[in-house]
């Protein structure tokens, strides 16, 4: 669908407007933007009604021209406009999010579901019903949106079923995190929870074996991981909060050989995923 210019106009004047609202995002990176896409096929044929989609564009080139195609075989409404229009609209994003390249998704009213928060009892009930392999990932502290990124992309890529968040002293910029994950936020359930000491306590009580990950824990191929697990990731600094890191039934490392001190934790949450993984 090729909007009007004055329907062109009146959608850059609504997204300018409201762009600090609750119920709006705009995404940028064309793995991002493609993955949104991807999703909203997915929708479509589960016969689910999604959010009011639209994609901008300043001109085209080749991965711009796949992008549109994609969009159009789904019906997501398409306008053209210009790069300085853009600049506009992404002027409010976090600065890694602001470079467009051409092109950008933008959802009205999409609800959490749509984009990839869902809720937690809800979900994790459903989880537990209806799978007996499940690997969720606790991220505690970890406050740099491109390092929860790179972990939900990695999580897409190892089959976890199910990332958490705490409410506080976690990343806030859904923009970097969709970029950063190379669209995997669009496959991925994540959810915000207000306490994780709380909700790995609910864990356990369904039978999960919870580890966190530490430098001075017992290496992970020596330990069995299988069935339902629970991986917890501290942030580089502090590492896993006290009382976390107490309700752990162990916790576990990646044997190294390097100078500096320790892995980055987007690094070190790929190998140990990749090690349960392979164990499962």
């Amino acid at each position: 669908m090729i909007l009007a210019p004055v329907a062109l106009e009146k959608n850059i004047k609504s997204v300018v407007a409201n762009k600090m609202a609750e119920n709006q995002q705009i995404v940028t990176g064309f793995h991002a933007i493609e993955e949104r896409i991807r999703k909203l096929e997915q929708l479509q044929k589960k016969g689910k009604t999604a959010s009011s989609t639209i994609i901008m564009y300043s001109k085209v080139g080749p991965r711009v021209k796949k992008i549109l195609e994609a969009a159009k075989a789904v019906e997501i409404a398409i306008s053209q406009t210009t790069d300085a229009d853009l600049d506009t609209m992404v002027k409010t994003l976090p600065e890694t999010a602001r470079d467009h390249r051409g092109i950008i998704l933008i959802e009205s009213g999409a609800t959490k579901s749509e984009n990839y928060f869902v809720e937690f009892d809800s979900f994790f009930a459903e989880l537990c019903g209806t799978k007996e392999n499940i690997t969720i990932v606790v991220l505690d502290s970890i406050t740099d949106p491109h390092n929860v990124g790179a972990i939900i992309r990695s999580c897409d890529q190892l089959g976890v079923d199910l990332v958490i968040l705490p409410e506080n002293r976690s990343a806030k910029d859904s923009e970097v995190i969709n970029r950063a994950s190379a669209g995997a936020t669009a496959w991925v359930p994540v959810t915000v929870v207000p306490n994780l000491v709380r909700c790995v306590e609910t864990m356990k009580k369904k039978g999960f074996w919870v580890y966190g990950a530490d430098a001075g824990g017992t290496p992970a191929h020596q330990m069995t991981l299988s069935a339902k697990i629970a991986l917890v990731m501290g942030s580089e600094g502090s590492g896993i909060s006290r009382l976390l890191s107490e309700k752990c039934d162990s916790i576990l490392s990646i044997p190294t050989r390097g100078k500096v001190d320790s892995l980055n934790v987007s690094v070190a949450a790929g190998i140990l995923l990749y090690e349960i993984r392979r164990q499962k």
